[in-house]
């Protein structure tokens, strides 16, 4: 697995912000076919801040007895996120995935802008069957934190 990240990464994917309503995340989620956004500062800037994701709004407010029509992403979102850059390999991204238990990882550029997205699925279309076996064993172990994990944070 020598193919760099930005040959198999989704550019330019869905982004919020921590202002936008879990409204219109989940709106964004269903119509990307995703359970995960990149969090970026703003439109303008793409700076990566962290990351929501599908069960970040059910464990952060419905599980909370909070209102998820009133809230933002950044009620619930992680505010860290396990990243790699375009010209990392995707073995860099297989050990990025496996050590911090992620499904994905944002791709930034070197000003930090989140430029792409890194999946469990473009992995899959790319390694050999036994790589692929052994991201998906280790990032579904159970993690001592499981609400850090679910949250992509380290």
């Amino acid at each position: 697995m020598k193919s760099k990240a930005e040959s198999v990464m989704t550019k330019n994917p869905a982004c919020c912000t921590p202002r936008t309503s879990l409204r219109e995340v989940a709106q964004m989620m269903v119509a990307h076919d995703c359970g995960s956004l990149p969090v970026v500062e703003s439109k303008e800037s793409m700076r990566l801040v962290g990351m929501i994701t599908d069960r970040d709004i059910v464990c952060r407010t419905v599980a909370q007895n909070k209102n998820p029509l009133e809230a933002t992403v950044a009620d619930a979102m992680s505010p860290q996120a396990v990243s790699a850059h375009p010209d990392s390999t995707l073995e860099e991204c297989c050990q990025l995935m496996q050590e911090n238990q992620v499904r994905r990882i944002p791709i930034v550029d070197k000003e930090g802008r989140c430029c792409g997205i890194i999946t469990q699925a473009h992995i899959a279309r790319t390694a050999k069957t036994k790589e692929v076996a052994q991201v998906v064993k280790e990032v579904s172990e159970k993690s001592e934190e499981p609400s850090r994990v679910a949250a992509g944070i380290h």
